[in-house]
């Protein structure tokens, strides 16, 4: 049995409320060593999960984060949750003795990694409308969440929508990754769902390579258009650098550093952290944009989603 909603510091009315509440799933990470995933006999286990990535880099630039999810009560679960809490992470989870976490194979390449999910019917995919709610959310600064989330389930999906909804209600900002995951769900629900939640964000990441692939747009401009909606959209292009348009502000670019890449896994959600941080921190534009390539640059520079504890 399960219960329905997180248990969590929320529910004691003395915690401070976090400032940014990260909702998604993590999963187990499989990574096979040494040879492809066909014929290793040696892997290595972690976690994957981009909302979890965002609050462990939030935490690591000095400010709180939540991260709100559901999990299996497996080892794989308990590996999530004890690595998370390690870093600081504040945990609004609910253990389901009846869903299982869901699991990533990596199979790296010298070009490019390939993944395999094993995440169908997992204790996330069933979150839902009430998952959390306005109350839970008091005191919040930012709610994050990205793509993958509402491509994980139709009730994930209204739950996200729901989700933006009480965010503003509790007087929170609503940060959208549309990190698009090609391998979850139809490129039509994937173009209407993720334009419609990025357009109503009031910060929106994207990468203008997923953008073109799942909305033609071609240009930072392109996407702005449409998109125009969106309080603060910031446009990512790899190595070129990041944009970002605000009202009918000029555009603000900032050029990528040069960083000798090792991975490029768990860069986008390293951007949204520093981007995040230094927004609740509030720098400017610019600085903003220069703090989200900084600790891209920091996880480009390493193996895995997430840097090494120091």
């Amino acid at each position: 049995m399960s219960s329905d909603s997180p248990s969590s510091s929320a529910a004691d009315s003395t915690a401070a409320a976090p400032e940014v509440i990260c909702v998604g799933e993590s999963m187990g990470l499989v990574t096979a060593l040494g040879a492809p995933l066909a014929e290793t006999e040696t892997a290595a286990l972690g976690l994957a999960g981009a909302e979890g990535n965002v609050a462990v880099g939030l935490v690591a630039a000095g400010h709180t984060a939540a991260w709100a999810s559901r999990l299996g009560d497996d080892p794989i679960g308990n590996r999530i949750s004890t690595e998370l809490a390690r870093r600081g992470v504040d945990l609004w989870v609910t253990t389901d003795a009846d869903a299982p976490t869901g699991v990533m194979f990596k199979d790296p390449g010298v070009e490019s990694s390939s993944v395999y999910y094993y995440r169908r019917g997992s204790a996330a995919s069933l979150m839902g409308p009430g998952f959390l709610d306005a109350a839970q959310l008091a005191g919040v600064r930012i709610v994050h969440t990205t793509g993958i989330t509402p491509a994980l389930s139709a009730s994930c999906r209204a739950m996200v929508d729901q989700l933006f909804v009480d965010a503003r209600a509790a007087g929170a900002l609503v940060s959208f990754d549309v990190n698009d995951r090609r391998a979850l769900w139809t490129m039509q629900d994937a173009a209407e769902t993720l334009a419609r939640l990025a357009d109503a964000a009031d910060i929106a990441f994207v990468g203008r390579d997923e953008a073109e692939r799942i909305w033609g747009t071609a240009t930072p401009a392109e996407i702005r258009a449409h998109l125009p909606h969106c309080g603060l959209l910031i446009v990512k292009d790899g190595d070129v650098g990041a944009t970002a348009f605000r009202g009918d502000d000029e555009p603000v670019f900032v050029p990528a550093p040069l960083v000798d890449v090792v991975e490029p896994v768990g860069a986008g959600d390293a951007f949204a952290s520093g981007f995040l941080a230094a927004t609740l921190d509030g720098a400017d534009l610019a600085d903003r944009l220069s703090a989200g390539h900084a600790a891209a640059a920091l996880v480009l520079t390493t193996h895995g989603d997430l840097p090494p504890l120091i």
